[in-house]
């Protein structure tokens, strides 16, 4: 009995990932599909439709959006949205945090050298972390309130969509030469995952 319980558990360890990552990108497909086929089948007509055409309009439609955000008055007009949703009451923070999320795990904003090791004070402990915040930006308020010598450091918390915002000296990090978006899935799966190749400290 033991052992069929073993065996139960490692088998739903290789089983679940894969089900729950079908199931969402199954989700994903069938709301694409369900929003912008109505769309093709008005242009084209039920006969020149065919599946799949939604979703593959869907990335044509997000390198198009990619490709002209780079320039300003056009990447303005594409924030307006986000801008228009971050004013309503119920919406705000349901869009600021999906689009915070996105902003981290994509490396969205952040610089080179943004994932940084860091010695908790007083002691031999060290973190990942992900440097969100540094002095000198005059339209930022956290970035207001630092001091020229200390950053702001995000700490992810593994298995778990959160973390915590902390404030440190300039001496207590470490940069490491990794992306945001690996440190975000080393630290949430613990060190755990197969695929991860662990961060070594730049010289």
């Amino acid at each position: 009995m033991k052992r069929a319980i073993q065996y139960l558990l490692r088998g739903l360890t290789i089983l679940l990932p894969l089900v729950i990552t079908f199931a969402l990108a199954a989700w994903l497909l069938t709301t694409i599909e369900t929003w912008l086929s109505p769309l093709w089948v008005a242009l084209l007509g039920e006969q020149f439709y065919f599946h799949g055409l939604a979703f593959i309009s869907f990335l044509v439609i997000a390198v198009l959006v990619g490709f002209t955000a780079r320039w300003a008055f056009i990447n303005t007009l594409w924030n307006v949205p986000g801008k228009v949703m971050a004013r309503m009451p119920v919406l705000r923070t349901l869009y600021s945090t999906v689009s915070d999320v996105f902003d981290l795990m994509s490396g969205t904003n952040f610089s080179n050298e943004s994932v940084v090791l860091v010695t908790m004070p007083g002691s031999q402990i060290r973190l990942i972390g992900i440097v969100t915040k540094k002095s000198g930006d005059s339209a930022d308020q956290l970035s207001k309130l630092l001091d020229e010598d200390h950053i702001a450091v995000l700490l992810p918390m593994s298995y778990n969509v959160g973390g915590y915002m902390i404030i440190v000296p300039r001496s207590a990090v470490v940069p490491l030469d990794i992306s945001p978006s690996e440190a975000m899935q080393l630290t949430m799966s613990g060190g755990l995952g197969k695929n991860h190749k662990y961060p070594n400290e730049k010289d």
